[in-house]
């Protein structure tokens, strides 16, 4: 061999051009290793799904003919470190280049390019060839900007790739259709059964026992759910096309305890994984829309859109502008424990037991329950932000660092203090009613702030906002909520401040 080309865990584009051709001087190598099972505490679906998609692509290399070397995570072989796996790989086949795809977190990018720098053979790094975007693209577009604002980034990714405009200006005569996606699901639109694809992973799930990986969640079954390969995403596409887009975004910020996914697409694991890309998902969805405009609202479409186009990628983007010191901003100085029922779910209020056992038994959960509920309270209880990127890394399906962490400490934590999100997304007990029925039957009222039964979200919600002052009082999308603030009689407020208090400190009694 002459060539050893690597293939991270998330980098499972089979679409990508190194594949194009096979090449016998070329060995494509893969590994599952307690490096990367190890380096926070994983949800076992997570696990679960990266070792079966990775397997899955490792046997579509070989069945297309590419040399191919897997280490499971039990191999003798196997050293459970990245550089020591290639290392052997290098000596053992007399390798005289080694080359990788751009890593999408920043860990890797480093460990890679530290390693090829000490070898003493050629290397070469090329691009994932998955988003829209290069990787400083972003930072390119914002030079010389005071703020990074996700909405002139969007309507330029909307005008430089001709997606749903008409002689430069949008189709149907908005850029963002935000407000018609927040409605409240009551049942009045059907929801049909999703598919399951029922990937047997019971060789999976044992090779972990035996390894004796530490994972968080539940795993009942021997199948897994979420697609596993591209053609499987492809048919999880095409479902989402038929059956939810009519819907998706008049119901995309809403919640619901009977209800797991509602009119979500279920991809961002084979995205995030790159089995399919966001380009494939973007021109599906167009062109059936323009097949079906008679019967689905562009609102719907535009809502779906600016989640690929606008959201992932300009996150992805701040990640590369912003690391590796955003990792470590804690701007409002928030240091509290977080929770134990994040790790349990045995809550009283009921928003966090749904959003956080859905997650637990999931391994999902959509971006409001994510945004609202359980990084709401987080917030609120003013939680350090290094034990929330913790929790909100392991516990999902979909969770790598780059699209993660900007979400968790920039706009669910406002840990940058406003890099990306204008103002923190808090809110009391009266935001989760409008959006979700999970107030109905709760143990706690929504009506009342300080009371026993009182909703905790409410007297957190101005207790943060009065212990926060020096950081958001001259914010200016937080002005109305100031001057109920500051309006509020002195005994008022120190009654939330006490009731608050005493939340934050006996959380696990709530």
């Amino acid at each position: 061999m002459k060539t050893l080309r690597l293939i991270l865990g998330d980098q499972l584009n089979i679409k990508h051009s190194w594949f194009k051709n096979t090449d016998d001087d070329v060995l494509y190598c893969l590994f599952e290793m307690r490096q990367e099972t190890d380096y926070v505490n994983h949800h076992i679906q997570k696990v679960i799904g990266f070792f079966a998609a990775m397997r899955q692509f490792s046997d579509d290399l070989k069945n297309k003919n590419h040399k191919v070397i897997y280490f499971k995570i039990n191999d003798s072989e196997n050293t459970q470190s990245l550089t020591q796996n290639i290392e052997k790989l290098i000596s053992k086949y007399n390798i005289k280049t080694f080359e990788y795809q751009q890593p999408d977190e920043y860990r890797l990018d480093k460990q890679l390019s530290d390693f090829c720098k000490a070898l003493n053979i050629d290397s070469e790094v090329y691009a994932s060839e998955h988003f829209y975007t290069k990787r400083n693209e972003l930072s390119e577009f914002f030079k010389g900007k005071k703020q990074y604002l996700m909405e002139n980034f969007y309507r330029s990714m909307r005008k430089k790739h001709d997606i749903l405009m008409v002689a430069n200006q949008p189709q149907g005569g908005k850029w963002n259709y935000d407000k018609s996606n927040r409605n409240k699901w009551k049942g009045e639109a059907d929801i049909p059964e999703f598919i399951n694809f029922e990937n047997n992973v019971s060789e999976i799930l044992n090779d972990i026992k035996k390894t004796n990986i530490q994972t968080i969640g539940t795993f009942e079954s021997d199948t897994f759910q979420y697609p596993i390969s591209r053609v499987q995403s492809l048919q999880q596409l095409k479902y989402f096309c038929e059956h939810l887009l009519v819907h998706f975004g008049d119901y995309q910020d809403a919640m619901h305890t009977n209800e797991t996914y509602l009119f979500h697409s279920r991809l961002s694991f084979a995205l995030n994984t790159k089995l399919i890309s966001p380009k494939d998902v973007v021109k599906t969805v167009l062109n059936y829309y323009e097949a079906n405009q008679e019967s689905i609202h562009i609102s719907q479409v535009e809502g779906f859109v600016r989640q690929i186009i606008g959201w992932r990628e300009y996150m992805r983007g701040m990640y590369w502008a912003l690391m590796p010191d955003y990792k470590k901003i804690n701007t409002l100085e928030n240091t509290n424990k977080l929770a134990n029922f994040f790790w349990t779910g045995n809550t009283k209020m009921n928003c966090l037991k749904h959003a956080i056992t859905n997650s637990l038994n999931n391994g999902y959960a959509h971006h409001i329950q994510r945004l609202m509920i359980t990084g709401n309270y987080a917030l609120l209880t003013q939680t350090n932000p290094d034990e929330v990127d913790a929790w909100y890394l392991g516990v999902y399906v979909d969770a790598v660092e780059w699209v993660q962490l900007t979400n968790t400490r920039g706009m669910s934590q406002f840990a940058d203090g406003g890099k990306i999100a204008t103002k923190p997304y808090v809110s009391s007990g009266s935001y989760i009613h409008k959006m979700s029925n999970y107030c109905d039957g709760c143990h706690y009222d929504k009506n009342k702030k300080t009371e026993d039964n009182a909703c905790p979200f409410n007297s957190l919600y101005w207790n943060f906002l009065d212990d926060k002052r020096a950081f958001l009082s001259d914010n200016f999308r937080m002005t109305m909520m100031y001057s109920v603030l500051n309006k509020m009689k002195p005994e008022e407020l120190h009654k939330l401040k006490k009731k608050a208090k005493h939340i934050i400190e006996h959380q696990d009694e709530y």
